[in-house]
């Protein structure tokens, strides 16, 4: 008879871990090396802390990227860049205790100006649909992930290697347990649920504002609030599950700086004292978007673990 143990974190909550020979498994899908340490790494790094296994998906290699640090603009760091953020990719991996895997993909730049001016030949966005939707697909039989993480249709943010990573991840979340679809991508695989991460939402920069000024601190999120456009939908509205990570939140700010191109450690990311983010909120919050699976989250009453549902299953 297969039992199972518990493992209680130091919110107070306590998760049911499966025994060794049924690990969890978890992949989140990004479109660009720093965006798994930016967006949901505390979660990680506590489903880790837990014993699921996580592997990272990185879509593209990052090349394009701006250098955001002022210490790594140097003509050395723009010469190898993609080699770098390789390395920086590595360093963050490695203290979220994931797996990583890169699909291989170019860059597309975020285009600016008006009119922006055309993405580039062969990078990510403009690829066909179905190829990276194959390179996912491998990844998937491969790992066996029972839950996704990836970005909305709106990418987060409208970068187009956003919005491409959200049409592949859910394309090859229809795809992976079909055998008749890319049948040469290895055993087929259902994964059970997909969830987008959501981190920006009002409620939570306001929150966040308003802690810093009650505390007689400068906020670096007044221009942010000043500049908000409320005819837009808030992300916030649909959040229907919020993992208790603060925990964790300092494995996050380490894999934050191990990006070191991507992330000035002066910069408005490390300017709110840990304890203070903790205390204002302590989850990493997303949305239910796909599930075959029974679960009763919802953003009328949120739940707090990906996995709902998904352990009674795999259980079973």
């Amino acid at each position: 008879m297969v039992t199972s143990t518990t493992h209680e974190d130091g919110s107070g909550q306590t998760m049911s871990a499966l025994p060794e020979e049924q690990p969890l498994r978890l992949m989140t899908v990004h479109a660009h090396p720093d965006d798994e340490s930016s967006k949901g790494a505390a979660s990680s790094a506590r489903y880790v802390a837990d014993g699921v296994e996580v592997m990272v998906v990185t879509c593209t290699g990052g090349e394009a990227g701006s250098v955001l640090n002022p210490a790594m603009d140097t003509p050395e760091v723009h010469a190898d860049m993609p080699g770098i953020r390789r390395a920086e990719m590595a360093k963050a991996a490695a203290i979220l205790g994931v797996q990583h895997r890169w699909l291989g993909f170019v860059d597309s730049g975020l285009p600016e100006g008006d009119p922006k001016p055309p993405l580039p030949p062969g990078c990510f966005a403009l690829e066909p649909l179905e190829v990276p939707t194959e390179a996912l697909v491998r990844v998937i039989r491969e790992f066996r992930p029972h839950v996704l993480v990836t970005y909305d249709e709106n990418g987060g943010y409208p970068h187009p290697d956003h919005i491409r990573t959200h049409e592949v991840s859910m394309a090859a979340f229809d795809a992976a347990g079909d055998p008749d679809r890319f049948p040469e991508a290895g055993e087929p695989w259902q994964p059970l649920k997909v969830y987008y991460g959501h981190g920006f939402s009002k409620a939570r920069i306001t929150a966040f504002h308003e802690a810093l000024l009650a505390a007689g601190m400068e906020s670096p999120w007044a221009e942010w609030l000043d500049r908000w456009d409320d005819s837009r939908p808030d992300p916030g509205a649909r959040v229907t599950t919020r993992v208790e990570c603060a925990e964790y939140f300092h494995v996050r700010d380490d894999a934050l700086r191990a990006h070191a191109t991507q992330i000035d450690p002066n910069g408005r990311w490390f300017q709110m004292p840990m304890e203070m983010q903790q205390r204002v909120w302590p989850t990493e919050d997303y949305e239910l978007a796909r599930s075959l699976v029974d679960t009763e989250e919802t953003s009328e009453h949120p739940g707090d673990d990906l996995f709902a549902g998904v352990r009674e299953r795999v259980r079973a």
